[in-house]
């Protein structure tokens, strides 16, 4: 008979407890390994997800870009450059002698006329040169009076000795010819006849002497007095001279303009005159400047890589801000000065109100028009004949890819595409240098 265990139901009730128990930690330790596996697959899948990620576009906001549209049509190639008007013909007015200022009677940015005064000079030994030359001249015209009459004097004096010697003579041959006539008759003895022609004879050569001597006299006569005229008139250009330098001293404009400077510079406090009264100037020095105000060209700088296309003739249009003039160049400077070259537009249009010398102008000249090209608005950083790279938008207008552009010959506004883009592309023209380490971007 096998003995029968009796438990008491507490002992019973601890017992299942403990089973129980031993059951509930191996389903923890199960669950805590599947969750340790899922979170170790999700944060694996997460972190490669993450790395398959790409990185985010950067944002450009679209109304800070300049876009254009790549066409395709005729273009006008042009160059542009600032400049200013100036005068065609400018009137240097310099010192003829040495001065003292008088007196200034107007300032610069004044109208003038030719005969209008600008200034007055004083030089007290020019006013006495131009005395003692006034002195000699009337001298030596009082001395060429004196010598006329002398000479006539002395011309009547031999004349008359002229005149006497002829009488002579004719008497004596008179005489020889009727001794002759007596000699025939046997009235006179033949030595008489000899006698009165022998004296015949030699008066017939002081006749020929006289008169040689008379035409001699004639010439003398006519020499001395050249020799004073000549002198005088000598005189006449030195006071001449003299008084016109005196006249000088009063400095005026001579031609019809507008005075634009006094002395050859500004003060450098550039608001008082350069020339005052009481300075003196020496010969040579410049008083004034006068330029013309209705006859005005444009000067133009163009930088040396566009001027190489530049030629006289072309035709140009020169901006004052208060108007736009038609011209042509005329003049191309043949050297360069700080990167650009100097070009004359001479203006065939009216000129506008308000245009006046130094005023500042903006330039554009036609180089040539291209009739059927590829071309697209001129980008910031774009060169002629260079390789670019410039954002092109993409289908979705919401981003932008960079492409290599190749470009050709530029005007003002626009460049011709040689390469990299298609007529219809729309670009980015702006300067998007902050951009330059990325190849896309995104348009807000």
């Amino acid at each position: 008979m096998v003995p029968v265990l009796h438990l008491h139901p507490s002992q019973s009730t601890l017992h299942n407890m403990d089973v129980q128990r031993q059951g509930v930690k191996k389903r923890k330790l199960i669950r805590w390994i599947i969750f340790a596996f899922v979170t170790t697959g999700v944060l694996a899948g997460g972190t490669y997800g993450v790395l398959q990620l790409k990185p985010a576009l950067p944002s450009v906001d679209a109304g800070t870009v300049w876009p254009d549209t790549v066409k395709r049509g005729p273009m006008l190639r042009q160059v542009h450059g600032l400049g200013s008007l100036v005068p065609q013909e400018v009137v240097w007015i310099s010192a003829v002698t040495d001065g003292r200022v008088e007196k200034i009677y107007i300032q610069p940015g004044t109208l003038v006329k030719p005969d209008t005064v600008i200034m007055e000079l004083s030089n007290p030994t020019l006013s006495q040169a131009m005395l003692a030359a006034e002195f000699d001249l009337k001298q030596a015209e009082a001395n060429l009076a004196d010598l006329n009459v002398t000479l006539q004097s002395t011309t009547f004096d031999k004349q008359a000795v002229a005149a006497q010697v002829s009488s002579d003579f004719n008497d004596a041959k008179l005489a020889a010819d009727r001794d002759q006539q007596l000699s025939k008759l046997g009235l006179i003895p033949d030595l008489d006849v000899k006698l009165s022609q022998s004296k015949a004879k030699q008066l017939e050569f002081r006749n020929q002497l006289e008169e040689k001597r008379l035409g001699i006299i004639h010439q003398s006569v006519e020499a001395q007095l050249a020799a004073q005229k000549v002198k005088i008139d000598q005189l006449k250009a030195v006071y001449a001279l003299k008084q016109q330098q005196v006249e000088q001293l009063r400095v005026r404009a001579g031609v019809a303009g507008m005075l634009q400077q006094l002395g050859n510079a500004t003060s450098a406090a550039g608001n008082a005159p350069p020339l005052e009264s009481g300075q003196n100037v020496t010969a040579g020095s410049i008083l004034a400047k006068v330029a013309q105000q209705d006859k005005l060209k444009a000067q133009v700088k163009i930088t040396e890589t566009e001027a190489k296309d530049v030629a006289i003739g072309q035709p140009a249009s020169i901006d004052t801000r208060n108007g736009i003039i038609a011209g042509h160049v005329t003049r191309i400077d043949p050297s360069a000065v700080n990167g650009t070259v100097l070009v004359d537009v001479a203006l065939t249009g009216e000129l506008p109100l308000g245009a006046r010398p130094d005023l500042s102008v903006d330039g554009t000249i036609d180089i040539e028009r291209l009739n059927d090209v590829v071309y697209v608005g001129r980008p910031t950083v774009g060169q002629p004949n260079s390789t670019v790279t410039m954002f092109r938008y993409d289908p979705d207008g919401k981003t932008a890819s960079r492409v290599t552009v190749k470009l050709g010959r530029a005007s003002v506004n626009s460049i011709e595409v040689l390469a990299g883009l298609k007529v219809g592309d729309k670009v980015i023209l702006s300067d998007m240098s902050q951009q330059d380490s990325h190849d896309r971007i995104r348009l807000n």
